[in-house]
């Protein structure tokens, strides 16, 4: 299942992100791939090996936690969202 994880700290690496997961999710990341833009906010597709149900709890876990200076954003994402 795909997440969209937004407003990332700039500087943020994968293995921060996937310790991240783990740490409030306790979800293993498959992947990260960053998103390009601007780099005011930075964002990644997180993809993690859960079911949609759980998927939506780690959303629920995450989506606004003030985490290295910014409040996340994070959504889960469906197979025809990712790119």
């Amino acid at each position: 299942m795909n997440l969209w994880v937004g407003n990332i700290a700039p500087g943020a690496t994968e293995e921060d992100l996937r310790e991240l997961v783990k740490k409030y999710a306790a979800a293993e990341v498959t992947s990260v791939k960053q998103v390009p833009g601007d780099g005011t906010r930075p964002a990644a597709i997180v993809d993690v090996a859960v079911s949609p149900d759980a998927a939506n709890l780690i959303v629920q876990r995450l989506n606004g936690l003030y985490w290295k200076g910014r409040a996340l954003t994070v959504q889960a994402m469906t197979s025809r969202e990712a790119p």
